[in-house]
């Protein structure tokens, strides 16, 4: 399963997206270090399921009428402050926490309402820009710090006869989630003497930063503009970077809402429906809400996930079938399942995103909406239905 990380520096609405996005209830205050364990909580991304390509819709728990939601982890972990990559505040148990994730969610306060500590000051006082470069720069030099710990290792191999310096780094960076191929991705892009004890700070530095780009791309949110000032939500936009305006507390209103029957709501929906009668200040509020959401395309928690998965992690969702031509699983369940694979995965990359042994085994793969086998060059596409043929299945 994908892993997203929310980051942010405290008050940012981090807990407030994690709700949210989980329904799972977590502490949520105004002051700083709200959450000290991480949450670790179950979200989704959202997609066009294809049995709106079917007579019927599918009975799938996951689908709302055709609405997809394939599962992602979340995790919502300690507030970021300036000097966090030195172990200020929560820094070294939060960035630790990091490790594992494939995307980040930055969440800005974007009311500027929180001062750079995560202090609640007033509206508009403090620049929501600055947060943005902020959660970039501690994770790049905690992982620096991390380089040149271990920048004597790499040292002493570099002596030895044969020492391949691109294997080298990915086995020392193999925790952070770097593969072979990202290291000398990376590497490319740099400059630096052959000899790894010419290497100084500066190279290392550029390194780790580097590396963090490219293994844990970063979607800012926009959270709060619900009372930002319009200003601030546009010079956010305009940045050269992926930025989902947002509204968390907007979006656990809606889930709410829904729980208690009394709003017609999907995650991700661009506008909802009130079901009944609701008291006055309940009404006002939704109001507002239903303003927000207009000018904004939504509340954007479903958006952000989205664009994590899909657009920076460049993933595809593909649903495996045992029965090409009613799309079903052996029982007769229709669409039982969706995978998310990145771009450019095979039918046999499926089979084994399905099981290890069904991947040993696999024979061939047929396209269900064609009913045509497809060679195992195909490049999966997103909504494909596809049936893995395999020995053992």
């Amino acid at each position: 399963m994908l892993s997203l990380a929310l980051a942010g520096k405290p008050n940012a609405g981090k807990s407030t997206f994690y709700t949210a996005a989980t329904m799972a209830e977590v502490d949520v205050a105004n002051y700083p270090f709200t959450t000290i364990d991480a949450n670790r909580g179950i979200s989704h991304v959202r997609t066009r399921c294809p049995c709106l390509d079917l007579d019927d819709r599918c009975d799938n728990d996951t689908c709302h009428d055709g609405k997809r939601y394939v599962p992602v982890e979340l995790l919502d972990v300690a507030g970021l402050v300036p000097g966090a990559h030195e172990g200020r505040g929560l820094g070294n148990q939060f960035l630790d926490e990091l490790t594992d994730a494939d995307a980040i969610l930055n969440v800005v306060d974007a009311s500027g309402g929180t001062n750079a500590e995560g202090e609640p000051v007033e509206v508009g006082s403090h620049d929501p820009l600055e947060d943005v470069d902020f959660i970039e720069r501690e994770m790049d030099l905690w992982l620096a710090s991390i380089v040149d710990r271990n920048w004597e290792s790499i040292q002493r191999q570099s002596r030895s006869p044969g020492f391949d310096i691109d294997e080298a780094l990915t086995e020392m960076l193999t925790g952070f989630g770097a593969t072979t191929a990202d290291v000398a991705a990376s590497l490319r892009e740099l400059e630096y003497p052959e000899d790894p004890v010419k290497w100084e700070d500066e190279q290392r530095e550029n390194l780790a930063r580097e590396i963090r780009a490219r293994t844990k791309p970063i979607v800012v949110v926009a959270n709060k503009i619900d009372v930002a000032p319009t200003e601030n939500v546009e010079a956010l936009l305009n940045l050269d970077r992926p930025v989902v305006p947002a509204t968390a507390e907007g979006e656990v209103a809606l889930r709410r809402g829904v729980e208690q029957g009394v709003i017609d709501y999907d995650p991700g929906d661009e506008d909802f429906e009130v079901q009944s009668e609701l008291p006055e200040g309940t009404q006002s509020t939704l109001d507002a809400l239903t303003e927000t959401m207009a000018e904004w395309d939504g509340t954007g928690v479903q958006a952000a996930l989205n664009t994590a998965v899909y657009d920076l992690l460049d993933h595809r969702t593909v649903f495996p079938v045992q029965d090409q031509t009613h799309w079903t699983d052996a029982k007769g369940n229709v669409l039982p399942d969706a995978f998310l694979l990145p771009t450019g995965s095979t039918p046999k990359d499926l089979a084994y995103a399905v099981h290890s042994d069904i991947g040993e085994g696999y024979l061939h793969a047929v396209d269900a909406r064609s009913n045509r086998e497809i060679g195992d060059e195909y490049v999966l596409e997103e909504g494909d239905v596809i049936k893995i043929v395999s020995t053992a299945n």
